[in-house]
């Protein structure tokens, strides 16, 4: 007979996770861990994680009275929605200082190596190749999240030799996309996917021939437009639409497309970055390198040095 259900809360199943048997209690740990991604998974997935099988995950269902694990994780997900932290998706308001620093930690690494696990080494390739044979690459986005990544993505293409721009503006957007033509690369950013003005830039690219490269989630309008999609999937951010683990995301997948469009290029792209590296340590850009960094702080300052050589060595010497 099956017993009665147990209104779930988080508080509840960790109230009641030490009654279970070891296997169930692997189980709650993958869901207290992180909630929403548990809604979210398959059972092949939470047994994956739980290091058990499915059936564990079924009689873990039934013990709190529920007939499956679509209606446990139905109830679970409605109470998270109506009680559920605005913190972060996996912080409720009353954990200590270390359960909050070991959530958002685990919750990064998880995103990271979810991505890891999903990316496509030969649509990679493919993209980096097409950007590496472009007229011009222009990166779109809208919105602060976005557009941070499109400026570091054209950084990076820009220090590599390549032509870009990153442009944020939806009427510069349409005047990009009207004179990329068929040798130039659109590289849409945006999370969400659906922001209009992006959508019709990106489809303008398009219509004169670009290529259309989006970063974005899978199942969106922006990824079912696009040529090519690097696609990024992480659950949704508590407070905002485009939390940590989605910046994070979406850095990592810029930094493997510079990497690798890098190695297509070949070495002239290696020797023209060893010296601009050289060029910013002779202004003093980077200050670790600097030379003037490198001596004493007295010294830089003019001052006297404890164990000089000779007083005479530190005259005149001050920083540059």
């Amino acid at each position: 007979m099956a017993s009665l259900k147990t209104a779930l809360s988080l508080q509840v199943l960790q109230q009641q996770q030490a009654a279970l048997p070891l296997a169930q209690r692997q189980v709650i740990d993958v869901i207290l861990r992180d909630p929403g991604a548990a809604v979210l998974a398959t059972v092949e997935q939470l047994a994956l994680q739980a290091n058990v099988s499915m059936p564990t995950i079924v009689r873990m269902c039934r013990r709190f009275g529920y007939a499956s694990v679509r209606e446990f994780m139905v109830a679970l997900a409605q109470t998270l929605a109506v009680s559920g932290s605005h913190l972060h998706r996996s912080v409720q308001q009353d954990d200590s200082t270390a359960e909050v620093v070991s959530k958002i930690v685990h919750a990064a690494a998880g995103a990271i190596a979810n991505l890891g696990q999903r990316l496509d080494a030969a649509l990679i390739d493919e993209v980096a190749s097409k950007m590496a044979k472009a007229s011009r690459i222009d990166c779109y986005s809208v919105g602060a999240a976005s557009s941070f990544m499109a400026q570091e993505l054209q950084s990076r293409l820009f220090r590599l030799g390549l032509t870009s721009n990153a442009i944020f503006d939806a009427h510069q957007q349409l005047v990009s996309a009207s004179t990329l033509g068929k040798n130039g690369v659109a590289f849409v950013i945006s999370h969400v996917g659906r922001m209009p003005y992006t959508l019709e830039a990106a489809q303008f690219a398009k219509q004169q021939g670009a290529t259309v490269v989006a970063l974005t989630q899978p199942d969106t309008p922006l990824a079912e437009m696009a040529d090519h999609v690097l696609a990024v999937t992480v659950p949704q951010d508590a407070v905002m639409r485009v939390g940590t683990e989605a910046y994070l995301a979406h850095l990592v997948v810029i930094e493997i497309m510079m990497v690798r469009l890098a190695q297509i290029l070949g070495p002239r792209v290696v020797t023209g970055m060893q010296q601009y590296k050289r060029l910013l340590e002779t202004h003093g850009f980077d200050s670790y390198e600097y030379m003037g960094f490198q001596q004493p702080a007295q010294q830089r300052k003019g001052g006297p040095v404890p164990d000089a050589a000779a007083p005479s060595q530190q005259q005149g010497k001050t920083a540059g």
